[in-house]
C-alpha cells in the first residue's frame, strides 16, 4: 500500500540544525564504546539501532556489565540500560560538556568504564572534546520528533531495499560520526584506498561496497555548503559511466562534483509510494554498480515476505520475483 505523501513530513536544515549539532555529539559519548568491539567490515557494529523513541546502542560487556545506552529523542532523555540497573539523564537546557560529566558519573555508579576517549569526530567546527563544548542547548522537543520521524522513515525504507541482499550487509543504522543513516553492501574484492583520508576511512575502503542512506546535512567535501536533507548513494570505488544514468526515482539526479546519487527529502516526500521510491533509488544504484563495476546479479535474492517464504519452495521465488518485475 502506498504512503500518503503528507505522512513524511517537511524537513527544513535551518529549523533543524541546532538539535542535528548538538544530537550528533551526545550519541557519540555512548557510541565511543562500540569502538572497543571486534572490528566488522565497513564500521557495521558501531551503529546506532532507530528505535520506537529514539537511537539506540548496540548492547555492550565490559567489566562484567552488561548494557545498552537509549537516546529516547521522544522523552529529551538519554537512557544507560543496565543488567543490574538503569540510571535516566536529561537532555534539557545543558551543555555537552554538563552532560558528558553527568553520563561518566552515572556510567561509573551501574559499574561501566568511562567511555576511552572524549573527542568529538567528524563535526569540523566542533570543539576537540566533550569537556570543551560549553555551549548551552535547549531542548526543542518538536525537531527532535522530527528527527527521529525521517530516521524511521528512512530506515523502513532501506531494510526492504536491504533484505534479499546476500552478501555481507550490515545492519541498518545511524553512523554516529557523520550523524548519517547507512546500509551498505559489500563485497570481499580488495581496493586501495590510497595514502589520504583517517585511517578509519581507509579502513572502510579496503573493500568493493555499494552505499546507501539517509543524511540531514549532505555538504561539499568542505563541509561548509549543505545540500537538501535527504537520500545519498554512492559507489566505491568510484566507476567511469554514472553520467546520464536514470537513479530509478523521479527527482534523483547524479552529482559528479560530489560523487553522489541524491534524492531530496523534499521530492521524497511527494511522491506517491516514498517508501517504495528509497527501494526503487537503491536498485537503480546496485543496477549501476552490476553495469560499470562488474557486481554480481546473483547476489541479490527474491524480495518478499517471511510469510510466503515459509509457505513456498526455494524453486517458486525465481518465478515470483519474474512475475513482480
Amino acid at each position: 500500500m502506498s504512503e500518503r505523501p503528507e505522512a513524511w513530513p517537511v524537513l527544513d536544515h535551518a529549523e533543524l540544525g541546532p538539535m542535528i549539532e548538538y544530537v550528533n555529539r551526545v550519541v557519540q559519548v555512548a557510541g565511543k564504546y562500540s569502538l572497543d568491539d571486534p572490528f566488522e567490515v565497513g564500521w557495521g557494529n558501531i551503529v546506532l539501532e532507530v528505535s520506537p523513541r529514539g537511537l539506540r546502542t548496540p548492547v555492550f560487556r565490559r567489566n562484567g556489565v552488561t548494557f545498552a545506552v537509549h537516546y529516547r529523542l521522544l522523552d529529551g532523555v538519554v537512557v544507560i540500560e543496565a543488567d543490574g540497573a538503569s540510571r535516566t539523564l536529561s537532555l534539557g537546557r545543558t551543555s555537552v560538556a554538563d552532560f558528558y560529566t553527568a553520563f561518566c558519573e552515572a556510567a561509573a555508579k551501574l559499574g561501566i568504564p568511562h567511555p576511552r576517549s572524549a573527542l568529538i569526530c567528524e563535526i569540523p567546527a566542533a570543539p576537540p572534546n566533550f569537556e570543551d563544548d560549553r555551549t548551552e542547548r535547549v531542548w526543542d522537543a518538536h525537531s527532535a520528533r522530527l528527527m527521529w520521524e525521517a530516521f524511521d522513515l528512512a530506515a523502513g525504507g532501506l531494510e526492504a531495499w536491504q533484505a534479499p541482499f546476500l552478501g555481507h550487509r550490515p545492519r541498518v543504522g545511524v553512523m554516529w560520526g557523520g550523524f548519517d543513516l547507512s546500509a551498505t553492501r559489500w563485497r570481499p574484492k580488495r581496493t586501495d584506498p590510497g595514502p589520504k583520508g583517517p585511517p578509519f576511512m581507509r579502513n572502510a575502503q579496503l573493500h568493493e561496497y555499494v552505499s546507501v542512506g539517509f543524511s540531514f546535512d549532505n555538504t561539499h567535501g568542505d563541509g561548509t555548503s549543505p545540500l537538501d536533507i535527504g537520500m545519498y548513494a554512492y559507489i566505491w570505488p568510484q566507476p567511469d559511466g554514472l553520467e546520464g544514468r536514470s537513479w530509478g526515482v523521479e527527482g534523483a539526479d547524479w552529482h559528479p562534483d560530489l560523487g553522489l546519487a541524491l534524492l531530496p527529502w523534499q521530492n521524497l516526500r511527494r511522491l506517491p509510494d516514498p517508501h517504495g521510491a528509497i527501494v526503487r533509488f537503491g536498485d537503480a544504484v546496485y543496477e549501476a554498480a552490476v553495469r560499470t563495476s562488474g557486481w554480481p546479479t546473483d547476489l541479490v535474492g527474491p524480495r518478499v515476505d517471511g510469510w510466503y517464504m515459509s509457505e513456498h519452495q526455494p524453486s517458486e521465488h525465481a518465478e515470483h520475483v519474474g512475475r513482480q518485475g
